[in-house]
């Protein structure tokens, strides 16, 4: 083999020096790869003999990235001081900018951008641009090797941040679902085990923790609630009927006034007098009729909220704090039965590592049964003192109100609703006025 290499070579100069032998015209096109990057790519398909030609070229291109990249970093490093008269100063770092350099135009010569280099003449032969920053090394005028656009740079930072950036969002995004999964799955968990346990006691089968005070305590409220429900809508009912009383009596004395005054059939008649004063009699009573039950239906609808708000709110509120209660009962004795399970199988590895975390999972929904039950014992206490109070105020405002009104006292009426602190609307006082409707 040596041997017909050293005969090539040597037939090859001899042809070149005798003339025989041209070379042909030549474009000056540029290679693809350089030296290196030819020894670059024999390496790599010797090392990774699976890969072909566009896994190759791949490969290639993104060690020169890296290589590119991270002389950008350091360049980018670097401070450059400038005079007062625009000169740069020297640097005691421009030996290592001028080796940055370097490297960045060999990388440039390998993958066959001849663009910088004609750039690169033409700033040496017409001066430097004022439109466009450079770094240069060894002030104006320097060599070739110490330009380095800051383009190149910030599109590097700009590619590191974008990259950075696109890494936290998708690190924020994985973590959301993730949680969410496990928020999932925890909650089919316990659905799974409540509803086994509702089952099981439904059927017999599983045992329940029963509270024997409390449980009547919550049975006599709900029964309290369903006697207040019908107290209010018999006292809604009465309202309104006894509103369209009021205002049947108010059009009654009405007509009754008009009658008294443009009766045409009484003008010549000789009771027309005291016809016009039965009339008259008769308007002034539905009026105060009226003007009384406008003060009875202030107090029954005082009466009405009362009761509604109690009932509807005040006891609301507590059998929301006891349906809770009841949730927390079911987990409770779910995660109780869970762990007596457990606990009459094997004792191996596992079987201990389940048991134990059915022992956390058993003392925490404890402690949450143990203090909604005090939360309701305590709110159930307070609705009592609350009711009595409540009921005492109002029935003794009913009864007074219905009393004064049927028996024609008008000023016991009205010293009853002072009494309470009830203040009337005045007719029309729901209706907005002028200046708001515009």
């Amino acid at each position: 083999m040596r041997d017909r290499r050293s005969l090539g070579r040597a037939g090859c100069n001899r042809d070149t020096e005798t003339g025989r032998v041209k070379e042909g015209r030549r474009s000056g096109r540029p290679l693809a790869t350089s030296h290196a990057d030819d020894r670059f790519i024999v390496n790599s398909a010797l090392r990774n003999l699976m890969m072909n030609a566009t896994q190759l070229q791949a490969h290639l291109r993104e060690t020169q990235c890296i290589m590119t990249e991270s002389i950008m970093s350091k360049a980018a490093t670097m401070e450059i001081p400038i005079n007062s008269n625009g000169d740069t100063g020297t640097l005691p770092e421009d030996d290592g900018l001028e080796q940055a350099a370097k490297m960045q135009w060999s990388l440039d010569e390998k993958v066959g951008s001849s663009r910088g280099t004609r750039d690169l003449q033409q700033v040496m032969v017409s001066g430097p641009n004022l439109n466009e920053t450079s770094i240069v090394s060894g002030g104006y005028g320097g060599t070739a090797e110490g330009i380095i656009p800051t383009s190149s740079i910030k599109g590097s930072n700009m590619h590191h941040s974008s990259s950075s950036s696109s890494m936290t969002a998708e690190e924020t995004t994985r973590g959301v679902a993730v949680e969410k999964l496990e928020s999932l799955r925890t909650w089919g968990l316990n659905t799974y085990k409540c509803t086994k346990q509702m089952i099981s006691e439904r059927f017999g089968r599983g045992s329940r923790t029963v509270d024997l005070e409390l449980e009547a305590q919550i049975e006599v409220l709900r029964d309290t609630k369903r006697k207040y429900e019908n107290v209010l809508r018999l006292a809604r009912a009465l309202t309104n009927h006894f509103y369209n009383m009021v205002q049947t009596q108010h059009a009654l004395g009405d007509t009754f006034a008009d009658l008294s005054q443009k009766s045409p059939e009484l003008r010549d008649s000789l009771t027309c007098s005291s016809l016009q004063d039965e009339f008259g009699y008769n308007a002034e009573t539905q009026k105060l009729l009226c003007k009384n039950g406008e003060t009875l239906l202030g107090a029954i609808n005082f009466f009405v909220f009362s009761i509604n708000t109690l009932v509807n709110k005040t006891m609301e509120d507590t059998l929301m704090t006891i349906k809770m209660y009841e949730n927390a009962r079911l987990e409770f004795d779910a995660y109780r039965s869970d762990l007596e399970e457990l606990s009459l199988g094997p004792r191996d590895a596992a079987a201990m590592t389940r048991i134990d975390s059915a022992q956390q999972q058993y003392q925490l929904h404890k402690e949450k049964y143990e203090r909604l039950r005090s939360d309701v014992t305590i709110k159930l206490k307070f609705l009592e003192e609350n009711k009595v109070k409540v009921m005492h105020k109002q029935l003794l405002l009913f009864h007074n109100a219905i009393s004064a009104y049927f028996a024609g006292n008008q000023q016991q009426l009205e010293q009853t609703l002072k009494q309470f602190n009830i203040k009337l609307r005045p007719p029309g006082a729901d209706k907005p006025s002028w200046l708001e409707e515009q």
